[in-house]
């Protein structure tokens, strides 16, 4: 019927929605530095699946879709939402989807990261290096990871740029009451071995 795909960010899984379906797919991404590659991914492919997808330049609960979907997807998006801006996601999926249709998330940890620094695989393009290091501090009750990056030429950095991201860790159990609120009732898992390699998985209550 259709599939939602909140966060879409730099629209790599939105890509994979496209090619493996064959019907119209939604896109929500409200940050503009993501929608860039997110358009940049969509106007690569045939114009025949361009023609399904949707970008809503918003957040979820300003979209207004209803009972437009059977699969509703957030990747790597629940974790970085604050508490109240999380429970508007959920109304806004439970919306989205039409009865019987499946939402798949990944949530957020239970408990903040230990504080830590860490780098990513560095990148060659022509003459310039691209790294990335990753910083994880205490902030707020919540979790601060800056990433800065840096563009490195025979031996000295030429651009420097940072970007933080807040996850917020939360229970098990209030991941679980927060969509029930919202009309979603979770989807046992199906195999109790493979519980830890599977996504939460929710259907609409009605």
């Amino acid at each position: 019927m259709g599939v939602v795909d909140v966060g879409a960010g730099t629209g790599i899984e939105t890509e994979v929605l496209v090619r493996e379906s064959s019907v119209p797919v939604h896109a929500v991404e409200p940050c503009r530095a993501m929608r860039t590659p997110l358009l940049a991914r969509i106007a690569r492919l045939p114009a025949c699946s361009r023609a399904r997808v949707t970008v809503h330049p918003c957040p979820a609960e300003e979209t207004g879709l209803r009972h437009v979907a059977d699969l509703a997807v957030a990747s790597n998006v629940i974790p970085c939402v604050p508490p109240a801006g999380r429970r508007a996601i959920w109304h806004a999926i439970a919306n989205a989807l039409a009865p019987g249709g499946l939402l798949l998330f990944d949530p957020p940890p239970a408990h903040p990261a230990l504080p830590g620094r860490w780098s990513l695989p560095p990148v060659q393009v022509g003459p310039d290096v691209y790294r990335a290091d990753v910083t994880s501090t205490p902030h707020n009750g919540a979790q601060r990871l800056r990433f800065t990056y840096r563009v490195h030429r025979e031996g000295r950095v030429v651009r420097e740029e940072h970007e933080d991201f807040t996850p917020w860790p939360t229970h098990p159990a209030v991941i679980t009451r927060e969509p029930t609120s919202a009309g979603l009732i979770p989807v046992p898992t199906p195999h109790p071995d493979l519980r830890a390699a599977v996504l939460p998985a929710w259907r609409p209550e009605k």
